[in-house]
Formats: structure tokens, sequence, C-alpha cells
């Protein structure tokens, strides 16, 4: 019904052009349609809507039989950290106390701390985590505490006793409770002596120089805590394995950032510890839900839908947001309506942490049940496998979509050999390096047999022949900096290379390949983060998604063109796609359309003619049809209207400052090759409440806003003082004019708020070069004053003579 209204709305718009003020018009119409065309592909995600339950009783029932060994499979936890002074330790290492708690199995866990700032800080701050750990995990399970992070559960303004009816649970918290104090004194220690670096470098509590004190050039460190053959806690019981790993890094080796990082951790855990499933969390998301790994296994784990997808994905929560979410943190729109509906088609889009992947979908394999490839011409299909086109006939190239089928058809060998060869351990070392030669595995995935045998376990495991000695030189080898060159890590397997945000790219792969991912959202969330909460750190982490999206949109994986070989990615999820990586450049039309109210007051035109009974129509029925499809939204997301307001005024902020960035900065790396550095997010520490909502650091992306508030509030002083002067007649085209400047007034109205600050401190440079851009434009624009009517001074001198006659 909203198409229908929207197609009538816009055969009056244009068949009723506005000629006083054509280029207005024109201008209007332009961004009306573009936003018409973004609102219909938002639309694609959400016609099939999912909400799906899990019933963990029944896992526990099928896997966990009393007197026998848990059959749950093992799951890998990846966390990454770079620079430890904005990323605070204590930060991170509730992260790893809440993952060495959860509510899993211990011989099944095993938690991977990714340092790829090789600070000596982090390192130290991880040995005090390990140590406070043999008490914090028996205490979270003895009284099945929630959360299992210690800052957050003691932060917490509950009644503490609900449900505890253990008489010694106040002395024991008690004293936990002072424990943790002093651990947080050790770590602070810590953070205040990092502050300035000495002159030689750390040292070692041993004398030696720490390994990792050049940060770009580096060995690869690993350091292997708790564990089967570590500490265990202070009741004797094992504790989930812990490993320390930085990765080497040399000058001249291009080191992919965050992607790079997890790679190498997909690389050391296999070798380690090889959990079939793997779960990324970034360092200041903690497990909130002790029982998140069950939920999702309840999906991988079920033997009709667990073969065919290649990871689950959870909303993301977070902590220390102000009750207005005045800069829609959390982001409520797209992980309660958006993702929802993608679950519907093929699955929602990785979103960088909460994600529980199928190690076999991270190594390129497609899946189990893979969607038949389409038949090519025998002519063509025999050239392409016996490679001679290359060689004999260099003019002819194959096609865009049969050197895809190509690559699949690889891939299709691959899996062969992982899905039939079941028994590799029969081989013999030498007939083991034949058949990895054979499959050309050493191509594909490294320098490494080791790492190879155990892509080829479905079920993950190391071989029982394997000692710890052997595996950790090996762990050594595969995060060895030229350990990815040759091979198809980045391009085909592991976290995908080539934008900023690798996690959409990563999970776009997957779904081209053909397989499914899933949407879980229990009724406690599963995981917890820590948002940028100020306005400056919030504009430029929407400016990295924005750019990653750019970058994706400028490559060779664009969803325009990527993944129509296979035929595997449906219809719908490629428009889904689409959408993610477009929507940076509504900035362009949407900036335009925020100065149109400005000008229209300024110049005493508008871009819609006087309307008529029947356009009165259309457009009441399109403010209709635009509530009533918000409300139908609201009803069957539970988003609340705030959310959704929320959300619509950070669109248009976004839109007009990082999203505007982003698109130039994505076109000058195309067109001049100038990178952009990749900016870390400072996390939040434990500091007052909403502190950091009232910080304002200086950033250019302040000015575009700005400089709109100021022309539309100008332009509607300049029109209310042209309407007293031009007497009655001049209020009723007024209002139109105003209430179109107040709708962007108001959809900029946080940003406002944001840019006053605490106490009205906001940078002055800021309003310096606002006031200096409004000014100029306003200049320009009395000077040559285009969209107004030119009128020839002979034709009114000959219109006066013909009067006096």
């Amino acid at each position: 019904m909203r198409l229908i209204i929207l197609a009538l709305f816009f055969h009056y718009r244009i068949t009723n052009p506005v000629d006083s003020a054509y280029g207005l018009w024109l201008t209007s119409i332009i961004c009306e349609i573009w936003f018409a065309v973004s609102w219909v592909l938002d639309q694609f995600p959400k016609w099939t809507p999912i909400n799906r339950d899990t019933f963990i009783d029944r896992l526990s029932a099928r896997y966990e039989r009393e007197g026998e060994p848990s059959e749950l499979a093992a799951v890998d936890f990846f966390v990454s950290t770079v620079d430890p002074l904005k990323e605070p330790p204590l930060i991170t290492a509730n992260t790893v106390l809440s993952i060495l708690a959860v509510d899993y199995p211990v011989d099944k866990v095993s938690c991977y701390v990714s340092d790829d700032g090789s600070a000596m800080l982090s390192f130290e701050s991880l040995v005090e985590t390990a140590d406070f750990a043999r008490k914090w995990v028996p205490f979270c399970k003895k009284f099945s505490i929630e959360p299992r992070a210690p800052e957050f559960y003691f932060s917490q303004k509950i009644d503490y006793l609900k449900d505890k009816i253990q008489p010694s649970f106040v002395k024991e918290r008690r004293a936990m409770k002072r424990d943790y104090e002093e651990f947080k004194v050790r770590v602070n220690a810590l953070v205040a002596k990092a502050q300035k670096t000495p002159e030689e470098g750390w040292t070692m509590q041993d004398g030696t120089s720490w390994p990792g004190n050049n940060p770009r050039d580096h060995p690869g460190m690993i350091q292997v805590f708790l564990g089967h053959s570590g500490a265990h806690d202070i009741e004797g019981n094992e504790l989930p394995r812990l490993v320390y790993v930085s990765r080497e890094k040399r000058p001249g080796y291009q080191h992919h950032k965050k992607a790079g990082a997890e790679n190498a951790l997909v690389r050391v855990s296999a070798v380690l510890t090889n959990a079939p499933f793997i779960l990324n969390l970034d360092c200041d998301h903690y497990v909130n839900n002790s029982k998140a790994v069950r939920e999702a296994m309840c999906f991988l784990m079920d033997p009709q839908v667990g073969q065919d997808v290649c990871y689950v994905q959870f909303p993301q929560r977070f902590d220390g947001i102000d009750r207005s979410d005045r800069y829609a943190n959390r982001n409520t729109v797209f992980f309660d309506v958006n993702m929802k509906g993608l679950d519907g088609i093929q699955g929602p889009v990785y979103v960088g942490t909460g994600c529980v992947f199928n190690r076999q979908a991270l190594y390129g394999y497609g899946p189990p049940n893979l969607p038949n490839l389409p038949k090519a011409s025998s002519s063509s299909s025999s050239c392409s496998w016996c490679g001679c086109c290359s060689c004999c006939c260099p003019s002819k190239k194959p096609s865009k979509d049969l050197s895809e089928v190509y690559r699949d058809s690889k891939r299709d060998d691959l899996n062969a050999a992982i899905f039939n060869l079941k028994e590799i351990d029969n081989y013999d070392e030498h007939e083991r390096s034949l058949l990895i030669s054979q499959m050309s595995f050493e191509k594909t995935f490294g320098l490494s047999s080791v790492f190879i045998e155990s892509t080829l376990m479905e079920y993950g495991g190391v071989p029982e022949s394997a000692n710890s000695p052997t595996l950790i030189k090996e762990a050594i080898h595969v995060i060895s900096c030229g350990y990815e060159e040759k091979t198809e890590w980045g391009k085909e397997i592991g976290w995908i290379y080539g934008s900023v945000t690798e996690d959409i790219l990563t999970g776009f792969k997957m779904h081209c390949r053909g397989w499914r991912s899933l949407y879980c959202m229990p009724l406690r969330p599963a995981f917890k983060g820590s948002a940028p909460i100020n306005l400056s750190d919030r504009l430029h982490q929407v400016l990295r998604w924005a750019l990653g999206s750019v970058e994706i949109f400028l490559s060779r994986h664009c969803p325009l063109w990527y993944g129509f070989g296979g035929g595997r990615l449906k219809w719908l999820q490629r428009m889904a796609y689409i959408n993610t990586i477009v929507y940076p450049f509504t900035s362009l039309p949407l900036i335009a359309y925020c100065s149109l109210p400005a000008i229209c007051l300024l110049t005493g035109k508008f871009i819609i003619p006087t309307l008529s009974n029947l356009a009165s129509v259309w457009f009441l029925g399109l403010f209709i049809s635009i509530i009533l499809t918000s409300v139908l939204e609201l009803r069957w997301s539970g988003v609340s209207i705030e959310d959704l307001w929320r959300n619509e005024q950070f669109w248009v902020i976004g839109g007009v400052s990082a999203h505007l960035f982003a698109v130039f900065q994505g076109f000058l790396k195309m067109v001049a090759g100038l990178d952009t550095n990749f900016t870390v997010t400072a996390k939040a520490a434990d500091d007052g409440e909403f502190g950091e909502l009232y910080m304002i650091k200086w950033t250019t992306l302040l000015i575009p806003p700005t400089t709109l508030l100021i022309v539309n509030l100008v332009g509607v002083v300049a029109g209310f003082s042209d309407a007293l002067n031009s007497g009655y007649e001049a209020w009723g085209p007024l209002f139109g004019k105003v209430f179109f400047a107040f709708w962007v007034i108001l959809h900029l109205y946080p940003f406002l708020k944001g840019l006053m600050g605490r106490q009205n401190r906001t940078p002055t440079i800021v309003v310096l070069w606002s006031v200096l851009l409004a000014s100029v434009f306003s200049l320009v624009w009395v000077k040559i004053n285009p969209f107004v009517q030119k009128v020839d001074n002979s034709t009114i001198a000959q219109s006066c003579i013909s009067i006096d006659c």
C-alpha cells in the first residue's frame, strides 16, 4: 500500500514542476527518489522475520548423560585487543574471566587472547587474571551467579540474595569482593607503571628484555596458562585453557589489522586445541549469560539444520548508555528488526563480535548439502578444467561466472577430502604428506602439515600422538608474518581482507558459498559490551563502519556483481547486502535535502507548488502510510517508539557527517591510493556514570552538521523577518517552509545537545568553521541566486511602455 501511495505521490511531484524555483524543485525530486529507493532496499530484510526459541534441557538430555563423558562440542573463544591504554586491561580481564567461568564443560573450553600491540602490560595483566580466575571460577559455579564478569556482577543494583539459599553465600561473596578489589589494585598499578615507557624498553621479571618492545618488529609469542597441565582452581578442579598470543610482525609485511589477528588465532587454535566451533568477542564484550554457548549449540549441534549453519549470531547489547540513548548506541532497530528479518532469508550478517562459527566454514569449505552448480557448456568446461586457456589461448579468458564456477568446483574437491576422508589416522607419515600435497592444500592453507591435518578433522580435536612442545613450535610457525604469502588466507579462507569492516565481507563470502546463518536472541542477553557514548567517538565509529561499506562497494566483492557464478546467494539476501554497502551514499542527497529549507526561507521560493485537494490527499496518504508501516514494525519487533525515533535522528546525524566523509575517503583511497588509519575506539573505564557523555573532542566530522544547523536557524529567522515585513499573506507559505526547516533541526537536535556539552564547551574551532561556511554560503547565494527565475530588463521596459500607451 505504501509503495502504491509512493508511486502516486511521485507522479504528482514530477508532473507539477515549480517553474519559479525549477532548480530547487529538481534537486528535491532527485533526493526524494533516492530516499524512496533506499526505503525499498530497506524493506527486503524485513519480509519474513523469525523468532527462535532454544531448549537447553533437551540439548543436555541428548549430549550430557549422567555418568558418561559430555559429548558437547568443544569451543575456542577468541578475544582480540590492540592498545591496552585505549582498551583498559581491566575490561579485557573481565571478558576473559566471564569466559573461563562459562557454564560449559571445562575440557571443552579454550580462551585465546590476541595481543596485536605486543604490550607487556597486556601480558602481565593476563598473568594476574589467570591467578584470580582460580578463585573466581569456582565461586561463580558454586553459586550460579550472573553475570560472571566480576566488575559488572558487583556493580549490580539488585538484591543479590535472591535465589541464593546457601548459608555461606554472604560470607564468601564478601571475601570474593575483597579479593577482586585487590586484583583491581594490582592491575591498575600495572597500568600506572605502563604510562611511561623506559628508554631501554620493558624488562621481564627474569631480567630479559620483553620481545615485543617494538610493536612493529617482534617475534611471535605464545604463553599457555591454566588448562590440562596448568594451575587448577583453589578447590583442585581443572580450569579451561587460557592462551596468550601475539603474532610475529616485521617491517615490509602487510598485517591486515584485526582480520589478520583473527586469522592468526584460527591457525594457533587449530594446532593447539582445534575445537570445531569458534566464538569471537571484542575485548569489551563479556559473557552476560553463562549458558550462551549452550544456546548456540542448540542450533549448531542440531542434526537437521546444524550441518548447513556457518555461524550463529547474537545481538549486541550494551552497558553504560544514558537512559535516552542520545546517539542511538543500542542500534535497536538494526538488531531487533533487520536481523530478525534476515534470519528468515539466508541468515543475519556477521557483525564482528558475539558470533559462534563453524570452523569448516572459515576454511572456505561449502556446506555438506551443497546446492548443485550450474552446468557449463562442454567446450567451456573442458577448457576450464584442463587449464589450457591461459597457456594455449591467452586471448580467450573464461568469463567471470565460469571462473567462479571453476573455483567452486575446486572447492568441491576440498569438500570431498574433508567429508570422505574419515580414516586419516590410518595413514602413515609419508602417505599423509603425499595426500596433502596432491590435494594442493599447501597452496590454500600454508606450509604446515600439522595445521593442514587439523583442517581434515571435521569434528575437531588434535592427534593423540601430538606432544605439547611440538605443537607450541608449530603454533609459533603458523603465526609468523610470512606464513600467509601465496596462500588463500584473507582471500577465500578465514576473515577476508580488503575492508575495515571485515565482518560483513567474511559473512558475505560464506553466504555466497551456500551456507546459512542463524540469529539467537535469548531472554537474558548473551553478551554485553561498552559503547562509545560521547559524540566524537560515536561519529568515528560510524565513520569506520560506513568506510568499510564504501570499500566493499568499490571492490571485487561488491554484491552488485560478485557471487553470481555459484547461484547460492538468495536474491533477497543479495538485496540486503546491497543495502548494507550503498547506505553511505545517501549522505549526498541527504545533505542537499537538509540544505533546501534554509535556501527556501532565504529566497522566498519553495519546492512544492500550491496544493490542490487531490495533491493534499497524496501528501496525507504518504504521511499516514509512513506512520502505519512504522507501527507495524513496532508491533512485531517489540522496539519502542523512542528507539525508532532515536534511530531516525542518528540516521540524519551520521548521514550528514560520518557517511559523507566515508564516501570521500573511499573514493580517495580508490583514485589516489590514500589509505586511512584504523582508529581503535576508546573503551570506557570505571569513571563517573555517563562521564564521557559530555566530552567533546575536536574532529572535522562535527563541521557539516553544525553548518546545517546554523544555516537552518538563520533561515528560520530570515523567513519570519520577511513575513513580518510582507504582511498577512506571507504567513501561509511560510508555514510549509518553517515546518521543513524544523524537520531538519529536530533530527539534528541530539547533535546540537551533544555539541553543547555539559557546560556549553563546544570547541571554538568547530563554531568558527561552521559560522564561516554558513556565511560564505549565504553571501554566495545572495550574489548568484541560481534557482530564482531571471527577468530581462528590456522586457520589463517594453511592458511598461505598452501599459502607458
